[in-house]
């Protein structure tokens, strides 16, 4: 019978669903996540009947026709990249990006990858890196002797070292933006690589045309919404159940015709 498999495809995306979703939840504290959403396309269908056929010797058609769909799969996994909410950290070297944008990481492997996560710190030589020590890129280096650090909205960094009254700057942090951010690949922590889909990085200044700005001492939260999340996880438990019920109801509609034909 048809409508097992057909059931039995609904459950596997509804499960698909229940994943996409507890990963949104667990990473709802995660600094610059961005939220994804599981999207379905339904399968091919078995033409009984095609519309348009030709029904009688007098020329009429068929207006609906008879099609029986083979169920669903999943089409894609699509992250959502709206802003996250700026939370205010205390630490001079926490950085959010208020707009469009991702951070520069170099990786060990000399590859440069990408983040929202601004909770940046300093490592042995006064570089800014991220939780993992990779370098940001364009590099940073904070002088040994430096009092004071301040990073302007257009990523200008400046230090005060001791003795010295007047600031000096020691480089321009900058952002990349991408024509379809969605495309990016995720590697995890809070890491994600170019792809064809993405399209090439544009690399510019914070604050220019279509860049976002910096805010220092504050990071980027979660753009999860919890309550939206909880709502969903239990339409898909539904579904997931609804399906469930076709296959037993199917199950015991093949019982009965097994024993009428016994």
């Amino acid at each position: 019978m048809r409508a097992l498999r057909t059931a039995a495809s609904g459950m596997a995306a509804q499960q698909t669903n229940v994943e996409v979703i507890s990963n949104n939840i667990a990473n709802m504290n995660t600094v610059g996540y961005k939220r994804q959403r599981a999207e379905f396309q339904d399968l091919l269908y078995h033409n009984v009947e095609r519309m348009g056929a030709t029904s009688s010797s007098a020329g009429t058609v068929v207006p609906t026709g008879i099609q029986i769909g083979a169920g669903v799969k999943t089409g894609s996994v699509y992250r959502i990249t709206e802003q996250g909410t700026p939370t205010q950290t205390g630490n001079r070297f926490d950085l959010a990006i208020e707009g469009k944008g991702y951070f520069q990481i170099t990786l060990p492997s000399g590859e440069t990858a990408f983040t929202r996560a601004g909770n940046l710190s300093l490592n042995g030589q006064g570089q800014v890196v991220t939780d993992d020590g990779y370098l940001l890129n364009p590099q940073i280096s904070i002088p040994q002797d430096a009092v004071d650090v301040s990073i302007s909205r257009t990523g200008e960094v400046q230090v005060i070292t001791q003795g010295a009254t007047e600031p000096q700057v020691v480089g321009t942090i900058q952002i990349a933006t991408f024509f379809n951010e969605a495309g990016l690949e995720a590697v995890g922590d809070n890491l994600l690589l170019e792809t064809a889909a993405s399209g090439p990085a544009t690399v510019g200044t914070p604050g220019d045309p279509g860049f976002g700005e910096l805010l220092q001492g504050y990071t980027e939260a979660s753009n999860v919404d919890a309550v939206a999340e909880i709502s969903a996880l239990i339409i898909a438990q539904r579904a997931y159940e609804m399906n469930s019920k076709v296959i037993s109801t199917a199950d015991e509609m093949m019982s009965v015709s097994a024993q009428v034909k016994s």
